[in-house]
């Protein structure tokens, strides 16, 4: 039974989450209907993250098993057509060896939270973007970042609903730079827990805005209590655009 890895661009918008819920559209669900349609079979997609209603994917990563030998190409191709017109496409599909988990075999997960930090509302960027009117300073927030930085018990940023077993993490990289009107926050880690980025990138606009210090950053994320939080990005400024695996 081969097995096919599949890189997947989507607009989360129309969607409550990646994973398949019974009382509305997620993208998982759609992927499983056109493999329906395109090979016949009940089969199940596992992705590499689990993203939120609203979030973003550049580059999510997910692996499904086919009962038929399928030229990659022809997944790509024939998914993409079963796809349409929902916004989702498949990037590239490839076959992988058996042992290829694309959520456990997952080493590396970056991710993007794009803010526009201007007055005028969004037009072409509504729903891809968090527009915040008053000024920011980035230099700021991307001092005040290095603070989470390395291994820590994130349970300040972490959702009530995680269901996470443990709430340390090492976060690799946590950057923010200003092009014009545009903030961008990039961040990697081996894996984050339920909603950790867009809780810190609110705690980061906080900063940015002067309502919080960089010492204020850090005692949030010391005193482990998500009351310490600060508010929470929406999801649509999130984008998953990247996951990292081991050549082997």
């Amino acid at each position: 039974m081969p097995r096919y890895k599949l890189v997947i661009e989507y607009d989360g918008a129309p969607f409550q989450g990646w994973q398949f819920q019974a009382d509305g559209p997620t993208v998982q669900g759609t992927l499983e209907t056109a493999i329906k349609d395109l090979s016949g079979e009940a089969a199940g997609v596992q992705g590499a993250g689990r993203t939120d209603a609203g979030v973003h994917a550049l580059g999510q990563v997910a692996h499904v098993d086919l009962m038929r030998d399928f030229d990659p190409g022809t997944v790509r191709d024939a998914l993409n057509a079963h796809l349409r017109p929902w916004p989702v496409a498949i990037l590239a599909a490839e076959k992988v060896p058996d042992d290829f988990n694309a959520r456990f075999s997952a080493v590396r997960r970056h991710y993007l939270y794009r803010i526009f930090n201007r007055r005028p509302d969004l037009a072409l960027e509504r729903g891809r973007a968090w527009r915040w009117a008053r000024p920011l300073d980035a230099g700021a927030m991307h001092d005040a970042a290095q603070r989470l930085i390395g291994r820590h018990d994130f349970t300040t940023f972490r959702s009530t609903e995680c269901q996470a077993k443990s709430a340390l993490k090492t976060l690799d990289q946590l950057d923010v730079t200003c092009n014009g009107d545009e903030i961008r926050i990039v961040t990697s880690a081996r894996s984050f827990l339920h909603n950790q980025v867009r809780s810190m990138v609110g705690s980061l606009v906080n900063v940015g805005d002067g309502k919080w210090s960089a010492d204020d950053l850090a005692a949030a994320l010391a005193a482990r209590d998500r009351m310490a939080c600060g508010q929470v990005a929406p999801a649509e400024g999130l984008y998953l655009v990247k996951v990292d695996y081991d050549a082997k």
